[in-house]
């Protein structure tokens, strides 16, 4: 399995050198959104580019901010527009093919529920409920823009310290964040290669237009 983790770090060193900020900022897109491709692992990451490829600390955090709220707001409406018994079907029909399951929904749930708005500040900064928090968040409808201002408060600091410990570890990152990898194996190996086949899709079909031009 440390074979296909040091492969997985590859592929995402190279999708975020060549993608750039966008990478970087899809990458805590499909976090945010409720997919479990752990901020543990793509913040450092984008720390190391900031370090050895030239990459701006500033624009990587801006990047990632608006990844990470462009997520959250995809899934605050799924909850605010279709409702719980909508987002239980989602997870019960498709949550085995992302790793998502009932119970990671109702822990964000139940921290909603007990600590009211605040949640979504606090939770940015705990593990699960970070990732699934704007699901309830949208079901009970919290005024979006409370919602974007808890999120960012609760984002900033995080993404800009774990962009900042990739930095500081530079090469070494991946022994610092491995053991959080870790835990999301499969998760991540899958995500990866359905970023993999979209980007051969794109390839392939770019192709075949230009190839008609011609």
């Amino acid at each position: 399995m440390t074979n296909i983790i040091d492969a997985v770090y590859t592929f995402l060193e190279g999708v975020f050198a060549s993608l750039g900020y966008f990478g970087m900022g899809a990458g805590m897109l499909i976090e945010s959104c409720c997919i479990p491709l752990p901020s543990e692992v793509i913040l450092p990451i984008a720390g190391n580019l900031v370090a050895t490829q030239g990459f701006n600390m500033i624009l990587a955090n801006v990047a990632v901010a608006v990844g990470s709220i462009i997520g959250s707001l995809i899934a605050y409406i799924i909850g605010y527009f279709g409702g719980r018994t909508l987002v239980l079907n989602l997870i019960n029909k498709f949550g085995k093919y992302v790793f998502i399951s009932v119970e990671h929904f109702e822990k964000a749930e139940k921290a909603f529920v007990k600590y009211g708005s605040a949640t979504v500040f606090v939770g940015r900064l705990l593990p699960i409920i970070r990732t699934f928090i704007s699901l309830p968040a949208g079901i009970a409808r919290m005024n979006i823009w409370k919602f974007i201002g808890y999120s960012l408060l609760g984002m900033i600091p995080w993404n800009f310290l774990l962009i900042y410990l990739g930095f500081v570890f530079g090469n070494n990152y991946r022994d610092k964040v491995k053991p959080w990898m870790q835990k999301f194996d499969y998760a991540i190996v899958a995500i990866c290669l359905l970023i993999l086949a979209f980007i051969i899709f794109k390839f392939v079909k770019y192709y075949k237009k230009m190839k008609k031009q011609n």
